[in-house]
């Protein structure tokens, strides 16, 4: 993550307690460990808040990717329509193209050959 806060940064605050002057000292020591806990809390919601903040980032530049890779596919997916409506039309001329060669060639060799065995029998 962004700005982990490590086991090194944290301030030890020994509770120890003496004979001389253990009230002032305890007192003393118990603002420290108060104030040092409110620190690390500070450090640590700061971490907390820029981790927060990279992460909103993160989501919306992917977010923002994700738009415009859906806007790509929909384009693409208009292209491959079009191709194969094209693809169909080109299908249907070629079809009746070679319809029309077939029955006109077929015709023309049917004539021919029934002339032939007409002019056959003639003879």
């Amino acid at each position: 993550m962004h700005g982990q806060i490590s086991g090194n940064e944290t301030d030890v605050i020994p509770f120890a307690r003496g004979a001389k002057g253990a009230a002032s000292n305890g007192v003393d020591q118990l603002d420290k460990a108060g104030q040092t806990i409110l620190q690390l809390l500070h450090r640590a919601a700061g971490v907390a808040e820029e981790n927060s903040r990279y992460a909103l980032d993160t989501a919306q530049k992917l977010s923002h990717q994700l738009h415009s890779a859906e806007d790509r596919i929909a384009e693409l997916e208009a292209e491959v329509t079009a191709y194969r409506d094209r693809a169909e039309r080109a299908e249907q001329w070629l079809h009746r193209v070679y319809t029309e060669i077939e029955e006109r060639f077929l015709q023309q060799d049917e004539e021919r050959r029934s002339m032939q065995r007409s002019v056959g029998r003639r003879a």
